[in-house]
């Protein structure tokens, strides 16, 4: 099996890269940085989604699995005191891979032309840096609301606990094939009317976004962020494709939600 990894690039993770990398080649298995088949991301959840970026056009051939050197993380099945155990698992043991949904998101010119296509793990947030941000909402091909705020969060189910649930959005369990749209700051008054609810689309449903004032946007696609002119529509949905997760033991999501969101602290009445 071909296999790659990719560091957080501190001095723990990159002596776990290296560690990994010899015992690995070892049991004969081939270090391919081009080709993987099993992307190995050491470090947090964003070193997962810099994995996940750098190897977006291998989607269907590759599958990524982490080891966090920070605190507990959603990407993440492993700790670095369990590295000699994962080592042997990657080396002996057949990985069963588990299969998460994406966004799709398409930003489209006035000028016509070739529009840009993008796919996010996490999320897509769209803000401006000249006052407020005002879009048309349509859903399914039907205006829903005109939208006036601080800008909008488009998330993956599996990126439902980060960005999103900052801004009030529900957490959706990962494998639901649904996006999720939640406001910054909408502004609901007599004249400004917003649903001022998060809104949870299934993946037959297409969410178009279109601009109403002259606005350069500040567009990000996970943690890649563009300013963007003369923008006619976004437009997102649930991508075709998917990203594919290597697991060799049962890691319930639920879990990860509570360790990482409710203390260890608390009493049982």
């Amino acid at each position: 099996m071909k296999f790659a990894i990719v560091s957080k690039g501190d001095d723990r993770s990159n002596n776990i890269m290296a560690t990994m990398r010899q015992y690995l080649t070892e049991f004969d298995l081939e270090y391919d940085k081009e080709n993987p088949e099993l992307v190995i991301s050491v470090g947090g959840d964003g070193t997962l989604l810099e994995a996940f970026h750098r190897y977006i056009h291998r989607l269907n051939e590759t599958a990524f699995i982490g080891v966090h050197t920070g605190h507990l993380g959603f990407y993440a099945d492993w700790v670095p005191e369990e590295v000699e155990k994962l080592i042997i698992e990657i080396a002996k043991t057949p990985f069963q891979v588990v299969e998460y949904p994406l966004l799709e998101v398409n930003i489209r010119a006035k000028s016509g032309g070739k529009e840009d296509t993008f796919l996010a793990l996490n999320e897509a947030t769209i803000k401006t840096a000249d006052g407020s941000v005002v879009f048309d909402v349509e859903i399914k091909g039907e205006h829903f609301e005109t939208f006036r705020g601080d800008g909008l969060c488009l998330s993956t189910p599996s990126g439902s606990t980060a960005y999103n649930k900052a801004l009030g959005g529900g957490i959706l369990h990962p494998s639901l094939e649904a996006f999720q749209l939640t406001e910054m700051a909408s502004i609901n008054n007599r004249v400004f009317r917003t649903i001022g609810s998060p809104l949870i689309l299934p993946k037959h449903h297409t969410c178009l976004l279109k601009p109403l004032a002259e606005r350069s946007f500040l567009i990000t696609i996970d943690h890649f962020t563009e300013t963007y002119t003369n923008v006619k529509s976004i437009q997102c949905r649930v991508a075709k494709e998917k990203v594919r997760f290597a697991r060799f033991r049962p890691f319930p999501f639920w879990n990860r939600v509570r360790d990482s969101f409710v203390s260890e602290g608390e009493k049982k009445v």
